[in-house]
């Protein structure tokens, strides 16, 4: 009995035994490093950028560009981004008078509104982008960031719908802003424009926005 324990002790013993490399002790086999974000550019010519104002008595509408931009993606997801709007490009498209139509854009450039001579540019950073769920219009995230206009820079969430497939990312939505916020100030009766004569401190910025992955066909 005694001749027949002694070997499988033994094999139980070099069993148990830590395994050594030729410099010590092997090293256990490393994690697998998660995938790291993929960044995208933005389409600028396949995005859009629409704005509306209201006013007593009615609102305009219009576009505006988008300069250029990138999106971080990571696995399938939209996770972060950095958009350049040229505020230079506004445009009115609801007044079909071109002299009314040329005045309103450019009070809209001008200090009263936006500063586009100063400020000729605009921005948002994206910070998080979290699931929405059971939104009724399809939104299926909350995107969180900071929108910079006129010098001015303030947080701004709002609902979009994202999605990313095939090396090509995508969002759209309504985002709703406070031009108060921004010392976009004329005509607003915070700061003592007459009832009847107000324009809404805020407006609203439609977008759908476009961007693709580094070898992915721009059409």
């Amino acid at each position: 009995m005694k001749n027949l324990l002694f070997p499988f002790l033994l094999a139980a013993t070099v069993l148990s035994a830590p395994v050594y490399a030729a410099n010590g002790p092997a090293a256990a086999a490393p994690a697998t490093a998660a995938a790291a974000p993929e960044t995208y550019k933005v389409q600028p010519q396949l995005s859009t950028l629409g704005w509306t104002g209201k006013k007593v008595g009615g609102q305009h509408s219009g576009t505006i560009g988008i300069k250029e931009g990138t999106v971080q993606v990571k696995g399938s997801q939209l996770i972060g981004g950095t958009f350049v709007v040229d505020m230079t490009s506004l445009k009115n498209t609801d007044l079909t008078d071109a002299d009314y139509n040329a005045k309103l854009v450019g009070h809209l450039k001008s200090d009263d509104f936006f500063g586009v001579e100063k400020n000729p540019t605009a921005t948002f950073v994206i910070t998080s982008v979290k699931a929405l769920k059971g939104d009724a219009t399809g939104n299926n995230a909350t995107i969180t960031g900071n929108l910079t206009i006129k010098g001015k820079t303030n947080p701004l969430s709002f609902p979009a719908k994202v999605g990313v497939k095939n090396g090509v990312a995508a969002a759209s939505g309504t985002a709703s802003i406070d031009r108060s916020k921004y010392n976009v100030k004329y005509g607003s009766t915070f700061f003592g424009a007459a009832a009847d004569k107000a324009i809404d401190d805020v407006f609203t910025l439609s977008f759908n926005v476009i961007a693709k992955a580094s070898g992915v066909a721009t059409r």
